[in-house]
């Protein structure tokens, strides 16, 4: 297989293909294979990004997620929000986020930027 772009779903396989060939070599660090292997997989991931994007869930699903993953209850989040009383909006949907929370959120619990700054409907 020559290395190029893919832009094609049968460009995509054939890639696919090939890493599986590689990856059942198990090529060692530093070799050819090994280097062809890296690049198909970026051009392969590159491709799947392009082709199938997946959105980043809206913040408040995002925190939810964050917590479930990390274990955090909600009284970890009043740090990053500022009060119980906040907390329990945010999470309810009653207030939106501000771009200090979006902050503190990312740099407390390392949730994505992109996910908490995405727009988001607020509870009726």
């Amino acid at each position: 297989m020559k290395i190029k772009p893919i832009t094609t779903d049968a460009e995509h396989e054939e890639a696919l293909a090939e890493i599986d060939r590689l990856m059942g070599r198990n090529p060692a660090g530093g070799t050819a294979a090994a280097d062809r292997l890296g690049v198909l997989a970026t051009l392969v991931e590159v491709y799947e990004d392009t082709r199938w994007p997946i959105d980043p869930p809206d913040p408040v699903e995002a925190i939810k997620f964050a917590m479930d993953q990390s274990g955090y209850p909600r009284k970890d989040l009043e740090s990053a929000l500022g009060s119980r009383q906040r907390v329990s909006e945010i999470l309810n949907r009653r207030r939106r986020l501000t771009i200090e929370m979006v902050w503190n959120l990312h740099d407390k619990f390392g949730i994505p930027a992109r996910s908490l700054i995405k727009p988001y409907e607020l509870a009726k």
